[in-house]
């Protein structure tokens, strides 16, 4: 993969994280390298010698499925095809954001360019095309089992390669053809293996996994500083986060996350030594490299179990063109993505779990020694008493939504296909779980600042710049307002990464 001016060339070997989510939120476009144009038609030359052949190959000369003993004559190939799609063109529930359907398409195009798939380039140019104009399928989000690939939400973003279908063009929804008209392209008619190949992936899930560990990166970062203005807020004891006690249990992501809370609060006046005050903390103050480093160390490994994933075949069968073999096997089960997914969730959740702990003794008079609920007038005033609450229902919102999808498995295709990973399902809620955390952390960010507001001396490197920021748009709560527009502002400011610098 290189990228030149905001084109991105793919080869199938070498997408980044970093890259898809340029492609899904950035308006970045797509070229396949020459290497990879010579690999697809490698390929698409097998699949054409196996059909003259008459060969008893899955998807390609026969059904799909459990009817994969069912043979399949020459003349009906394409017709199958186009048949594979329209009927696993059955998903339900609300569609896709074009963000997750522009990583999904991104995704797909470099797992075919890998040339283990039998697509033509012509079929695999129109899809790169549909991305590269701006032509997003509308895919609703229910409906995949994560095992045979994301079959139906694939199938949804062929349809519109058909003239069917439908999809978004600037914010318009319309039919799938004239979307086609709209962007000066025309519709193709599939030939052999090509439907198969274009929707026996895990490419919806993997789609929501990259955009899920690139948000969840800045959650981490930004929950690092927040939660050391919190320190600040309460005259916590950054001696829990001296290198020594961190060198003796050498996790990774706890020692980075012990340093980076020491780089926020270098020079500030508001911290205490041990015994000045008490003699340690809370947990929830001095477990936070504990807590956010196990965090850190799981978003570390399932950021490289979905690079993986993003550069592999996941297709079935899988056609080697130096071999000649063409080989049915599993690569499109969705396990290590469900697994990870969910993993993750527990992890993420786990910011927004200590997060809410810290807002209560913000917002707590008997723990903070600050006025009641941050507010000076307290009895007229209600301040951050109910955002604490709203940070309670969040946080169990998603101790609901951390149950593991993976454990689930429904037998389908009359028992054919029997154990499912359900990754898709998974994904869908990881996704939810890291919304969910920026809100806690919003609601964390505003009551430290304003805890931050009765005390004096200065704050440490780190936090008056959050401070700052977030003073610059909010400011200082004196009497009851609408606290909605301020936890909406102090949330994109977490989800713009302005919150930190190193």
């Amino acid at each position: 993969m290189s990228q030149q001016t905001n084109l991105i060339y793919l080869n199938g070997n070498e997408l980044e994280i970093s890259d898809v989510v340029s492609i899904a939120r950035h308006g970045g476009r797509i070229a396949l390298s020459a290497d990879a144009w010579e690999c697809v038609r490698r390929s698409r030359k097998m699949v054409e010698q196996m059909v003259q052949e008459q060969r008893v190959v899955y998807g390609i000369t026969t059904g799909f499925g459990k009817f994969s003993d069912v043979m399949i004559s020459g003349e009906d190939v394409s017709r199958l095809q186009e048949n594979l799609i329209m009927s696993h063109a059955c998903g339900m529930g609300e569609p896709y954001p074009s963000e997750v359907v522009r990583a999904i398409m991104a995704l797909r195009i470099n797992a075919l360019a890998k040339g283990y798939s039998g697509i033509r380039e012509e079929t695999l140019q129109l899809l790169l095309e549909l991305l590269n104009r701006g032509v997003h399928p509308i895919i609703p989000q229910q409906g995949s089992l994560g095992a045979s690939g994301d079959l139906a939400p694939l199938a949804h973003m062929v349809l519109v390669m058909l003239g069917k279908g439908e999809a978004e063009v600037n914010g318009r929804r319309m039919p799938g053809k004239e979307a086609l008209e709209q962007a000066g392209l025309s519709p193709i008619t599939l030939q052999a293996k090509e439907g198969l190949a274009l929707i026996n992936g895990t490419q919806a899930m993997t789609a929501q996994l990259c955009l899920a560990l690139y948000d969840a990166r800045v959650l981490l970062e930004s929950a690092e500083v927040i939660s050391a203005m919190t320190i600040e807020a309460l005259r916590g004891i950054p001696k829990a986060f001296d290198p020594q006690l961190h060198l003796v249990r050498p996790h990774p992501g706890q020692q980075e996350s012990a340093r980076k809370l020491l780089i926020h609060l270098a020079g500030s006046e508001r911290t205490t030594e041990q015994g000045q005050l008490r003699v340690q903390d809370a947990y929830s103050l001095r477990c936070i490299p504990q807590v956010h480093g196990a965090t850190r160390d799981t978003l570390e490994y399932v950021w490289s179990t979905v690079t993986r994933e993003c550069n592999s075949v996941t297709d079935n069968p899988v056609l080697f063109t130096e071999t000649g073999d063409v080989i049915s096997g599993g690569n499109f089960h969705g396990q290590p993505m469900a697994l990870a997914a969910d993993f993750m969730a527990i992890a993420v959740a786990e910011l927004a779990n200590i997060s809410e702990r810290r807002t209560e003794r913000l917002v707590n008079p008997q723990l903070s020694g600050l006025p009641g609920f941050l507010t000076e007038n307290g009895g007229l005033h209600s301040g951050f008493m109910i955002t604490q609450y709203v940070a309670a229902s969040i946080v169990s919102e998603n101790k609901v939504l951390c149950h593991p999808a993976s454990v689930d498995s429904i037998p389908s295709s009359a028992n054919q296909e029997d154990h499912v990973s359900m990754g898709t399902t998974a994904a869908r809620k990881l996704r939810t779980i890291v919304d969910n955390t920026a809100k806690v952390l919003a609601i964390e960010y505003l009551a430290a600042a304003q805890a931050i507001d009765f005390g004096t001396g200065d704050l440490g490197a780190g936090t008056r710049r959050a401070f700052k920021e977030l003073r610059k748009v909010i400011p200082r709560l004196t009497d009851d307002r609408e606290m909605n527009p301020d936890l909406v502002r102090a949330e994109e400011l977490i989800r713009k990464g302005t919150l930190f610098w190193v």
